[in-house]
């Protein structure tokens, strides 16, 4: 009987010191926890990209100008808020398009000589 009771004891004592390191690290856990998923999504760490757009030389007179960077994309915007076209870079020449999607207007660039 005596046999049987410490069994028991050194068995109840091995599980104890195996799940007191468990519980002290759930602990730690929640103490240093980083920003959610949730918070780096609205404020990502990568800085944001600059393009030049000096090349871009027409804009709609009173229009809003948005940059489309990663795009390589001007976005012009009425003062009322509508969309009134874009312009985008393909190869050596600007394209504007009106606010329907149609090519209005194409800008060649000069080809640099490297």
């Amino acid at each position: 009987m005596q046999d049987r009771t410490l069994r028991i004891l050194a068995v109840s004592l091995c599980l104890a010191a195996t799940g007191a390191p468990a519980l002290a690290l759930a602990q730690e856990d929640d103490e240093a926890k980083g920003p959610s998923m949730h918070q780096l999504a609205t404020r990502p760490p990568v800085p944001s990209a600059h393009k030049d757009f000096s090349q871009f030389h027409f804009r709609p007179a009173g229009d809003r100008v948005v940059e489309q960077s990663d795009a390589n994309r001007l976005l012009f915007w009425t003062p009322q808020g509508t969309p009134d076209g874009y312009a985008e870079r393909r190869g050596n020449a600007i394209f504007y398009y009106d606010r329907t999607g149609k090519a209005v207007r194409v800008q060649e660039l000069p080809v640099e000589e490297n």
